[in-house]
């Protein structure tokens, strides 16, 4: 994993996806917010498969939750990364 794309120290990623308030990075790092929406076939295919590519493990994912469409569901992935200084 590149080491800029750093998990939060303060939590476990399951933590920090579950949580409805995403507190505030670290002062070095920013947040980052990857968003999945689909299908729920489309969307764990997807998880997976960015999985299988090593960008990130399935368990860093949130919960499916149900997207704004009718039929679709969502999974959210945060990062943190270095902040430009």
């Amino acid at each position: 994993m590149p080491k800029n794309f750093l998990i939060s120290a303060y939590e476990t990623p399951a933590d920090a996806q579950a949580d409805a308030e995403i507190e505030p990075p670290p002062p070095d790092r920013e947040s980052l917010r990857i968003l999945v929406i689909g299908s729920r076939r489309g969307v764990t295919g997807t998880i997976q498969n960015l999985h299988r590519l090593r960008f990130a493990e399935v368990r860093e994912w949130s919960p499916l939750m149900p997207a704004p469409n009718p039929g679709e569901v969502m999974s959210i992935l945060t990062r943190y990364i270095l902040a430009d200084s």
